[in-house]
């Protein structure tokens, strides 16, 4: 009988952790005849889990999703990800999920073995997050669930949003996917009045259901949409915009320059493009310089008169002509 239970659960863990599993794959993995793989499925059934099985050359077994959410078999790695996950959602940007994720994570250290319970408390307990110096506006749980069914439903939603400098509009628009960053949320759409791509800040949109109706999906502005996102909100959302070569591989950058503030392009091993935006070139120019980096100036032109009076000034701060 312990025999029996212990290669259920090796069975369950198989048919978890890979979609779809031959009959002969299975029971060489076992160790077992196909008749007692066939046996144990029907057991695994009788306990709830919603084991799919085709017949054919083709045929095999598959684990489905059932009415209720039955056990999940974890390896050390996972148990830790997933614990590591439901801390970060616990004290996150979403709302709504922070009750239910401590939830969640304290029923998942409560059975985790003694050495992942000391693994978990050990990450916990020396890790302080930045939630206050990196406080962002939250956005609502059932927002979040509620665009990305219509993306993948394929669905025109309508809603009242709020531009950076506080307008007010209304919008028609075709969901194309969610982009997020650690305290902020992006919908990627079509926007069908203005006929073009557009970057919508999740906490500044306000639905207004009933949605529909259904659209064919278009070709995405990028393939690379969180890129396309991040030069959006760093770059294209300003009126003024630089580029500059900063000298220093883009690994180094990228330790310093965040998503919202700019977008890295590597040249070569030693330096990396830098595109950003701001309200106005003078503003540009100190954040350019407070990077700490070396760098070059590689476009507008109007950018090297700002360079020059920030010299300048610097220069008759420390008494020099």
């Amino acid at each position: 009988m312990v025999e029996t239970s212990a290669r259920l659960l090796r069975l369950l863990s198989l048919l978890q952790a890979t979609r779809e599993w031959s009959g002969a794959d299975l029971a060489e993995r076992l160790g077992v005849t196909p008749r007692t793989v066939r046996r144990d499925v029907d057991r695994l059934r009788g306990l709830g889990y919603p084991v799919h099985s085709t017949t054919g050359t083709a045929g095999g077994y598959q684990l489905g999703a059932g009415a209720q959410l039955p056990p999940l078999l974890l390896d050390d790695e996972e148990a830790v990800a997933v614990a590591v996950g439901l801390r970060s959602a616990a004290s996150g940007g979403v709302q709504g999920i922070e009750e239910s994720s401590a939830r969640a994570l304290a029923k998942l250290e409560q059975v985790l073995p003694h050495r992942l319970r000391r693994r978990v408390s050990a990450l916990n307990a020396y890790t302080v997050p930045m939630t206050r110096a990196h406080h962002g506006p939250a956005v609502e749980a059932s927002a979040i669930t509620e665009l990305a069914h219509a993306c993948r439903d394929h669905q025109q939603l309508r809603f009242a949003y709020e531009s950076h400098d506080g307008t007010a509009t209304r919008r028609v628009v075709e969901p194309h996917r969610l982009v997020s960053t650690y305290r902020r949320w992006y919908l990627v759409g079509w926007d069908v009045e203005r006929e073009d791509w557009r970057t919508f800040r999740v906490d500044r949109i306000a639905l207004t259901p009933p949605h529909g109706p259904r659209f064919t999906p278009r070709t995405p502005p990028a393939e690379d949409l969180a890129a396309w996102v991040s030069e959006g909100v760093a770059v294209r959302a300003y009126p003024a915009h630089a580029t500059v070569l900063l000298r220093v591989p883009v690994e180094r950058a990228a330790e310093v320059v965040s998503l919202s503030a700019g977008t890295l392009e590597a040249v070569d091993e030693h330096s990396c493009l830098l595109r950003t935006g701001g309200p106005s070139l003078d503003v540009l120019v100190p954040y350019i310089l407070m990077l700490g980096f070396d760098f070059e100036v590689r476009e507008p032109e109007g950018l090297f008169p700002q360079v020059e009076t920030l010299r300048d000034r610097l220069d008759r701060a420390l008494g020099r002509s």
